[in-house]
């Protein structure tokens, strides 16, 4: 078993041999890990729902220009009726989970409200839903070779195209993920 590692503010990367489907090719960022367990979102997985619509059906009306057709993203099978924001700068909001210095997760809606009236923060990543991993449970999904790790990178969060980030984070560690087998070795 995987012991003493703090993946907060990486990058989990679904290998091939990844049989739950809500995981299937998934980038997960972690924006917590911590002996109780770990707390992530889906990055690549965008859902058939813009941001506009989404904030149309919690009645709050965009005033801000350029959210329109942004999309939500399914952030992961943990309840996917409550939204997640994950954005920089980090803000005061009502329920904020600090993750790096620069960035944050909010579940609070005066964010939402913040950002359909003047357009801040400025770098924001929607999800509906989360994933989440009891104490031990990650660790043993590492040890079975279910996930890469590499450290996270803001830029493919927020400036990149979802459908690129995957294969940006497999770059960050130097490999082709064509070449990876979906089974563990053991020496």
């Amino acid at each position: 078993m995987v012991q003493n590692v703090n993946l907060t503010n990486h990058f989990l990367i679904a290998m091939p041999s990844m049989a739950d489907d809500n995981f299937s090719r998934s980038l997960v960022y972690v924006a917590e890990h911590n002996e109780e367990g770990a707390l992530g979102i889906i990055v690549n997985r965008p859902l058939d729902l813009s941001v506009k619509d989404l904030l149309e059906r919690v009645e709050i009306t965009p005033q801000a220009d350029g959210l329109g057709e942004a999309p939500v993203f399914f952030g992961g099978p943990v309840q996917t009726d409550r939204g997640f924001v994950l954005h920089r700068p980090i803000g005061d909001w009502q329920s904020s989970l600090q993750v790096t210095s620069e960035i944050a997760l909010t579940s609070s809606k005066d964010i939402l409200q913040a950002l359909a009236g003047n357009g801040e923060p400025r770098d924001v990543l929607i999800t509906l839903g989360y994933s989440g991993w009891s104490a031990g449970q990650l660790e043993d999904e590492l040890a079975q070779n279910g996930w890469l790790t590499v450290a996270a990178e803001p830029h493919i969060l927020f400036d990149m195209d979802s459908g690129r980030r995957f294969d940006a984070a497999v770059r960050l560690l130097g490999i082709d993920f064509s070449n990876l087998s979906d089974t563990a070795g053991h020496a």
